[in-house]
């Protein structure tokens, strides 16, 4: 199986019209909450934004984190702190860095230079942002659900702006997801089908399901042999073949999964679009265990 160089426009018109509206909206906002996945931080940060909100204070939230290396998860942590934007572990399952996230929207609101502005008893403005699938929604219900908050047309807002009211001093503004244009590097492109922000519809399942094996063979190895049942001298039998090329190791491992899953089509022959979605779902939900695709020593 061949790799392809992914070159990829999908950018729906409804995209760009979002991202109209938040450039626009963004003037109404004091300070900005972008999400981003745990296990992705890079490619799921829309590089758009970083412009649009440019001059705004600015949370980063690791949403997601329970899927991700915990170790990985405190590495991130730093490495944003490290870029003066304070960052968050959340979980929007279980509410896991919530009460953290309204502290820390007290804590930048307060600083001086807003003392200074006049803004003493009004209402936090915050914008929430992020890429489709990062779990802004979860998010959002989790932090309203805390505080029974009550969605509704602030006065003196169009229709389309739906406020949220968190407490007596924060509202936040939900925004829908946006991507950027052009997805012109492959490797963000795959981690973006991995965690299903791009669909199937978009990129081949098996070439997904395939390009994550072999990233997770070469990572998160032990994931593979806990959750399939692989012995680990069945896998070393492929990898130290010499007679198989690389990507014929990983197609091996693919149909030795597929075998161990009962993912077999007439013949005998293993039905790799079965196999790819097992490895995705397995990935999506955790089943493969704590697992971060981007880690800070790379960047």
């Amino acid at each position: 199986m061949e790799e392809n160089k992914m070159n990829i426009n999908w950018y729906p018109g409804h995209m760009a019209k979002t991202k109209k509206q938040i450039i626009e909206d963004i003037k109404l906002a004091n300070i900005v909450v972008e999400l981003l996945d745990a296990r992705i931080p890079v490619s799921s940060q829309n590089p758009d934004i970083k412009e649009i909100v440019k001059g705004k204070p600015k949370l980063i939230i690791l949403n997601k984190s329970d899927l991700a290396n915990d170790a990985e998860n405190q590495n991130w942590i730093n490495y944003f702190n490290k870029q003066n934007t304070p960052a968050i572990l959340a979980d929007s399952v279980t509410g896991k860095g919530i009460q953290e996230t309204i502290k820390k929207v007290q804590e930048i609101y307060d600083d001086e230079k807003y003392i200074n502005k006049g803004r003493i008893g009004k209402s936090i403005r915050i914008m929430v942002l992020g890429i489709p699938n990062v779990g802004k929604s979860s998010f959002i219900n989790r932090i309203s659900k805390k505080t029974s908050a009550k969605v509704g047309n602030k006065p003196g807002v169009t229709r389309q702006k739906q406020w949220i009211k968190v407490s007596e001093k924060i509202e936040l503004l939900d925004t829908p997801g946006v991507l950027w244009p052009k997805l012109n590097n492959n490797e963000v492109a795959l981690n973006l089908a991995y965690t299903g922000t791009i669909k199937e519809d978009v990129l081949e399942i098996v070439e997904i399901g395939f390009s994550l094996l072999k990233k997770l063979i070469n990572e998160y190895s032990k994931n593979l042999l806990e959750r399939y049942k692989i012995n680990d001298e069945e896998m070393q039998n492929i990898m130290q073949n010499n007679n198989l090329q690389e990507n014929e190791k990983i197609l091996e491992i693919m149909n030795l999964i597929g075998k161990k899953r009962g993912a077999i089509i007439s013949g005998g022959m293993i039905d790799e679009q079965r196999v790819a979605n097992i490895l995705l779902e397995d990935f999506r939900s955790g089943k493969l265990g704590k697992i971060t695709l981007e880690k800070v020593s790379e960047f």
